[in-house]
């Protein structure tokens, strides 16, 4: 009887401890609250310009070019507040050697900035120099979990490239192909690290689209990891397929990036691209596609898109990156009733 005593006793002792574990748990999956308490939306715009180049030539204007191509304008207008925020080294991480180290630095400041911006309640826009600043987005979000299970976040890949090559399997070299390796724990890392993303995200969290441009070793990758695919059918049709893996992804994590690499878009809308691919959605079936998304996933957290190019005629570029902005925009405003 003493003994059983003891045991209810330590039982009651721990309720409040227990309590407070749920409560904590319970908070990492809440939906964001991105509005004030006058129904205005709160959206950051997070630019990082440091890519993993050569010859020191690392850095580019296409994040400010979105940043400041009337975006801001359009979202003030949608009854939204608007604040930017600009990943920069450090001097002493300007003089680290080596690009790809720097890289992991920037995205560190840039996941710190995703991270505030949770912490903050807005809704994080990333205008990105390259893919490799995901690994910034997707630390930032996975590092403003208040759960202690930080590999719940999951991200939506897409582009006409998986990028998702390592050093053993790429033909070109370039960090640009591996980020979403890296991000998976193949390669790299120390960039994953210093980006802030640790754990890395299992291949269960992670959803390619739009691919139609994938070299074999790494189809080869793809198929091992059994990472599936929403096809540019699927994206205009918004068949079922986008659901389920939606709906997949939500079911393992807490927090959603959507990924943009802007040469998912038909070349007729990014025509100078450097890798502009045939037969791609437009920025009108994306933003559809965004709207749709970020109205029925509350877990969908962020999103981010790499890069616009320096030659962008008639601005058809931009004019398709801020359409696809506000669609995902409008799908918030309307999950939350404020349209």
């Amino acid at each position: 009887m003493k003994i059983w005593s003891l045991r209810y006793a330590l039982a009651i002792a721990l309720l409040p401890s227990l309590a407070f574990a749920q409560l904590v748990k319970k908070d990492s999956t809440t939906e964001r609250n991105y509005f004030d308490e006058n129904g205005t939306m709160r959206i950051a715009i997070a630019t990082q310009s440091h890519r993993p180049g050569s010859g020191g030539k690392n850095a580019l204007d296409g994040p400010e070019v979105m940043a400041d191509g009337g975006i801001q304008d359009l979202l003030r207008s949608m009854n939204a507040t608007v604040r930017t925020s600009s990943a920069e080294l450090s001097e002493r991480e300007q003089t680290e050697y080596g690009n790809w180290r720097k890289m992991g630095y920037a995205n560190g400041r840039l996941a710190d900035n995703v991270m505030q911006n949770e912490v903050d309640g807005y809704f994080t826009v990333g205008f990105l120099a390259s893919c490799p600043s995901s690994l910034g987005m997707l630390g930032g979000l996975q590092q403003s979990l208040t759960s202690t299970d930080t590999s719940s976040v999951s991200i939506l890949w897409l582009d006409a490239h998986a990028d998702y090559n390592t050093p053993e399997t790429t033909r070109s070299g370039s960090m640009g192909g591996m980020p979403l390796a890296i991000a998976n724990g193949l390669a790299l890392h120390q960039v994953r690290r210093d980006s802030k993303l640790e754990p890395p995200l299992p291949a269960s969290h992670i959803v390619t689209a739009g691919l139609r441009d994938v070299d074999p070793m790494e189809q080869h990758l793809l198929d091992l990891a059994r990472i599936q695919n929403i096809s540019v059918d699927d994206i205009r049709g918004l068949t079922q397929n986008v659901y389920d893996q939606m709906d997949a992804l939500s079911k393992v994590s807490d927090k959603i990036y959507v990924h943009i690499d802007l040469d998912i878009l038909d070349a007729s809308e990014m025509p100078f691209h450097n890798y502009p691919t045939e037969n791609g959605p437009t920025s009108h079936e994306l933003a559809a596609l965004f709207k749709d998304i970020f109205q029925k996933y509350p877990k969908a957290a962020a999103i981010g898109f790499a890069s616009i190019p320096a030659n962008d005629p008639d601005d058809i570029g931009l004019k398709a990156v801020n359409r696809m902005v506000v669609g995902a925009v409008e799908g918030i405003k309307i999950r939350e009733g404020k349209m």
